[in-house]
């Protein structure tokens, strides 16, 4: 017997309550070692031209392993450490792979991390990748933890 559309609602709702449960939290690091971060760029240089529209990204320095800015929307911006948060003592360093919405740790683990919000899409790697706060007034991006 199939279940009612009420009960497969329920089983839905059920699961992304258990997903969300489980979810990395924002502020959690991962043992990925504490590096000072504050900094700010113009968008608008020449030098930033693959975050200018929605869905670019690129690398800047900083952070521990370097820094992974992605361009979510109009206004919202994500950055991440690049330090892989698997066995951070390691030193490996996660890049954005041919999809272009993964960044992968290739050289070490294997851990693949989802560029929209750090997320772990596949591990061993439990934690989501170190993220740092931003803020943009519609020209200059502030970076900072």
């Amino acid at each position: 017997m199939f279940p009612s559309p009420l009960h497969r609602a329920l089983l839905v709702i059920g699961m992304l309550g258990i997903a969300l449960l489980f979810a990395c939290r924002k502020d959690e690091q991962g043992g990925v070692p504490y590096t000072q971060v504050d900094f700010t760029i113009n968008v608008n240089n020449p030098a930033y031209v693959d975050i200018q529209v929605p869905g670019g990204w690129l690398y800047l320095t900083g952070g521990s392993q370097g820094i992974l800015v992605y361009r979510k929307s109009q206004d919202e911006f994500m950055a991440y450490d690049r330090h892989c948060p698997y066995q951070p003592a390691n030193d490996c360093r996660v890049s954005v792979d041919s999809t272009e919405v993964i960044a992968r740790d290739a050289d070490c683990c294997g851990s693949a991390f989802l560029i929209l919000d750090g997320s772990v899409t596949q591990g061993p790697a439990a934690t989501c990748l170190q993220q740092y706060h931003t803020l943009f007034n519609g020209t200059s991006l502030r970076i900072y933890n």
